[in-house]
């Protein structure tokens, strides 16, 4: 389980039976994943309309996401993964030390990862288009 930018505890296997993507990123407030956010913010309404429940991961902390979220509002639950635990579990692993790899998994509602994007240098964001697709392939 990890905790988002309000403390509260969320977890994988509450969110079974639906579409779910983690995306995997460096860091709050750097330039690629702000603006990774601002698009995934600005074509909120595109993926909503999946149903999937879409969250960010990074290992910055708790207080750093309540304030990033609300900098750039944000409508997307954003993770903390302090110890980088579960990115490794996910093989999300980025050439910058103590960073997670830019990444989308998107996993069905059986619980099977159909879509993986892993870019360990994240220098690029993945395309909204692309993994708008994903979801929709894997509901």
């Amino acid at each position: 389980s990890l905790k988002d930018g309000n403390g509260a505890e969320w977890r994988l296997s509450d969110q079974r039976g639906k579409v779910v993507v983690l995306l995997f990123y460096p860091g709050d407030e750097t330039p690629i994943c702000t603006r990774q956010m601002c698009s995934v913010r600005d074509r909120w309404k595109d993926y909503s309309a999946t149903g999937a429940e879409v969250v960010g991961i990074s290992t910055d902390s708790v207080e750093s996401h309540k304030k990033f979220a609300e900098h750039h509002e944000l409508p997307l639950r954003l993770l903390s993964d302090g110890a980088g635990e579960v990115a490794n579990l996910y093989g999300a692993h980025s050439l910058i030390p103590g960073k997670v790899a830019r990444s989308v998994f998107v996993i069905d509602a059986n619980g099977t990862i159909r879509y993986r994007d892993v870019r360990p240098l994240g220098l690029f964001r993945p395309k909204d288009d692309e993994v708008l697709k994903a979801i929709r392939e894997a509901g």
